[in-house]
């Protein structure tokens, strides 16, 4: 058996043993280095890899949007965004159920995390569904699913990795991701909409609210909802880098917080205490991943790939089917930042191949991966959601079945239909 099978097969072994991420990773790539001595690769240098995986400017923007989302919710940017969702969508059929969609999609141009979304939520709205009558399984699944969009709104984390790695420009990638969130949140909504009727869901209120009312609830929103568009703007205009955006981000964040005037010191340090443990686990991530991928690229496995599915594939439909299907199932059992890192420069370059945009491409990938974490076995963001709620995986899968479905038509959607991810970069941007 070749040392990269036995690295391999290490890594999933570890994986399903439940190991960290990182440790599985990096095990992985230790053993490479020991049971191929030939190659020259020692256990030293596959560690030196690691570290210098995490040495890249562009990923100074992870804390720094990290750091960012976690000053709005203690800031009390989060009460301000509930109260215009709810006044918002009080009057459509489902209640919370819509307000816990709108704010995951307001929230997610300022949280960039999809597990950070889910848990806020979850312990913001959850306990309050379940009293409207929703049943558990089904405020969690709504909960853990509208985390979804947060990964295509700007700014992401999961763009500025896929976009490092890649070298996909992540000014086009922030922007590509806004259309395909509007369409997935409409969506849900409707789902949530039918499932409210039938089930005698009642409404958080019987009428429309009025212009004045809308307008008072959506004053005290617009300068958090702002941010977004500093961000996108500011790329755009060249003013400032992705990486500088994040530390645009930080002191805005803060400039909301003395406006406010919620701000303390012990919310600072429970920030600094947050953005250093969720960075850590990422950068850890992030480091064993690129070793591992420098290691797959020693073997040529990316030159292998790209050639035998070329010979597969007659054409890029064809292509994207496969991907879409393989991707699906390593999302199912791996970490989507591990995969992400690893796979991603075996996949794009096979993309660009058969012609397809790189920013298209990116989308698809990202939202691909986002898919994972929310299904069994391994889905993280499935785990974060039900260990909040309370509720059972049969419970949460049972009742998570119609967006199953919904995320897997949305993905064809972006797969087949390359304008819904290209159109707004295009027009930013230019044609790409």
């Amino acid at each position: 058996m070749s040392p990269i099978a036995i690295a391999a097969i290490v890594m999933l072994v570890l994986l399903f043993l439940n190991v960290p991420v990182f440790a599985s990773v990096t095990g992985a790539c230790v053993v490479y280095a020991l049971a191929n001595p030939a190659s020259g690769i020692s256990a030293m240098l596959a560690v030196q890899r690691e570290i210098s995986g995490m040495q890249s400017v562009t990923m100074l923007a992870i804390p720094f949007f990290v750091a960012t989302g976690a000053l709005m919710n203690y800031c009390g940017i989060t009460e301000r965004m509930l109260r215009f969702c709810k006044v918002l969508t009080g009057h459509m059929f489902g209640g919370l159920g819509q307000v816990n969609i709108v704010l995951s999609t307001l929230m997610g141009g300022m949280s960039g995390s999809s597990l950070a979304d889910a848990a806020m939520e979850a312990k913001l709205l959850v306990p309050d569904m379940r009293k409207s009558g929703y049943p558990n399984g089904f405020a969690s699944a709504i909960t853990a699913a509208s985390s979804m969009i947060t990964p295509l709104i700007p700014p992401g984390i999961a763009a500025i990795i896929y976009g490092s790695i890649t070298n996909t420009s992540i000014g086009r990638l922030f922007v590509a991701g806004i259309v395909p969130a509007v369409i997935l949140c409409l969506a849900m909504m409707l789902v949530v909409s039918r499932y409210s009727k039938s089930h005698g869901i009642p409404r958080l209120r019987e009428t429309r609210a009025g212009g004045a009312e809308l307008w008072a609830a959506f004053k005290p929103a617009i300068l958090p909802l702002c941010l977004p568009v500093i961000i996108i703007g500011g790329i755009r205009l060249s003013f400032f880098t992705p990486t500088e955006a994040g530390a645009i981000a930080i002191f805005y964040a803060l400039l909301l917080g003395i406006i406010y005037k919620e701000i303390r010191l012990d919310n600072i340090l429970s920030c600094i205490r947050e953005t250093v443990a969720t960075t850590a686990s990422i950068m850890l991530i992030v480091g064993a991943a690129t070793c591992f991928s420098w290691i797959l690229t020693w073997e040529n496995i990316p030159q292998n790939m790209t050639s035998f599915l070329i010979s597969l594939c007659h054409n890029k439909y064809l292509f994207l089917l496969l991907v879409n299907l393989f991707l699906l199932m390593v999302g199912m059992f791996i970490e989507a930042t591990a995969a992400q890192i690893v796979l991603a420069p075996m996949l794009a370059p096979v993309a660009m191949a058969f012609g397809i945009d790189p920013v298209h491409f990116g989308m698809v990938f990202i939202f691909n991966m986002a898919i994972g974490s929310i299904t069994p076995p391994m889905g993280n963001l499935m785990f974060v959601t039900c260990g909040v709620t309370k509720c059972t995986t049969e419970e949460f899968i049972k009742d998570c079945r119609v967006f199953y479905v919904l995320l897997f038509g949305m993905l064809m959607l972006m797969s087949y239909v390359p304008f819904v991810s290209t159109w707004l970069p295009n027009l930013i941007y230019g044609g790409g």
